[in-house]
């Protein structure tokens, strides 16, 4: 079974060295560019150099195991530090916002044409690492990581906005120098968004909602094949860091001993654990079959 605290820990270095690398190069190509889209995008990138180190903070915290004071263990540290990320967000969005609107009376340059360039190759690179990020984050349930990778796909629609806002005020000519800004400016609104997005789901994990449905199925029908189980009734799922933990009723004979009917919770509890490792543990109540 891989190990997905691992594998998680790994995208987040992987995330820290991207966003160190692109903040220096955005930087650099804003300032001897003239565009302060990409300085804004610098900001947003320098933004998600901290929130990487959180998330990476986060996985190694929850990946402590179960103790007296926490005995379903550190997980629920993950959503925590998913909502420090959206405060990033949030601060880096105010901030650019701002700036762009102090531009928007200022006299601006007209960026240089080798911005384009450089923009283009971060926004493919940018939505090429989300969607790696993205993807270990489902192998790994792992909500931080999840927010990690929307860090990336909103630095990869700000390159985007700035792409567009350039490439207006370079093929436009005079007059459309504040092209640039504005496209900041609605770079903010986008990463604002793109902050909800990451926040809701964290909520939901947070307050215990119900959102395992195809989880739930697959435990019902384990639970079916397993001897002794006549049906079963209530089934609720709470996630805490990458792991579920699953409170289960299951119905079996009324007429067997209760050693038989703890023999039957064992048995299923192991057949879960077993067929589906991202549970870590289970709890299984028996219901007499009338």
């Amino acid at each position: 079974m891989p190990n997905n605290n691992n594998d998680a820990v790994k995208t987040a270095y992987l995330s820290i060295a991207v966003n160190t690398l692109l903040a220096i190069i955005k930087a650099l190509t804003g300032i001897f560019g003239n565009s302060y889209a990409l300085i804004a995008d610098a900001i947003e990138s320098t933004s998600d150099i901290f929130s990487s180190v959180l998330v990476l903070f986060g996985l190694k915290y929850s990946s402590k195991p179960p103790d007296d004071n926490h005995p379903y263990g550190h997980g629920k540290v993950e959503p925590l530090i998913t909502y420090a990320v959206v405060c990033f967000l949030i601060v880096s969005a105010a901030l650019i916002a701002y700036h762009s609107i102090h531009n928007l009376f200022t006299p601006q340059q007209v960026p240089k044409p080798f911005t384009l360039v450089v923009l283009g190759l971060i926004i493919v690179f940018k939505e090429g690492i989300y969607r790696f990020i993205s993807k270990k984050s489902d192998e790994t349930k792992s909500t931080s990581l999840k927010a990690d990778a929307w860090h990336h796909r909103s630095d990869a629609i700000t390159s985007l906005t700035a792409f567009i806002g350039i490439s207006i005020a370079i093929f436009m000519g005079e007059g459309y120098e504040v092209a640039d800004d504005w496209a900041a400016l609605v770079a903010s609104f986008i990463i604002i968004y793109s902050a909800y997005r990451i926040f809701r789901p964290a909520l939901g994990e947070i307050m215990d909602e119900h959102l395992y449905d195809d989880l739930i199925d697959e435990i019902r029908e384990i639970s079916k094949s397993v001897d002794g189980v006549v049906d079963t009734e209530k089934c609720y799922v709470r996630k805490t860091g990458m792991k579920f933990f699953v409170d289960l009723h299951v119905v079996v004979d009324g007429k067997i001993s209760v050693k038989e009917g703890h023999d039957i919770a064992h048995n299923l509890k192991n057949e879960l654990l077993t067929k589906l490792p991202e549970i870590e543990n289970s709890l299984i109540h028996i219901e007499p079959d009338d």
